[in-house]
């Protein structure tokens, strides 16, 4: 199922984003790629590699520390909050019947 990733995954991983595409930019320079779209390219598929297993590690990291969190299946959750509305409002509508229809 998917998950929402914690505010340390985002933060490490745009970090290590921009720390990756600046290292990278130095080292494909060095090797001698002329700029363009192939080494903007390259360079931004390695350096979303790069943060996404970084951001991934925090993850598995943070886990590890607190433990898993329970997934919530909205669905049922969903259900039984519309059963329990609709038997207040069953409960609520015979109370009022009971009170309007004494003297």
């Amino acid at each position: 199922m998917f998950e929402l990733p914690s505010i340390g995954n985002l933060v490490i991983s745009t970090i290590v984003f921009f720390v990756a595409a600046n290292y990278l930019h130095r080292i494909l320079e060095n090797y001698g790629l002329p700029k363009g779209l192939v080494r903007g390219t390259l360079v931004f598929c390695l350096a979303s590699l790069v943060s996404w297993g970084s951001g991934e590690m925090v993850d598995w990291s943070q886990n590890k520390i607190s433990g898993s969190q329970p997934s919530i299946e909205a669905s049922d959750d969903l259900s039984q909050l519309l059963k329990l509305v609709d038997q207040t409002q069953s409960a609520s509508s015979e109370l009022k019947d009971s009170v309007s229809n004494q003297p």
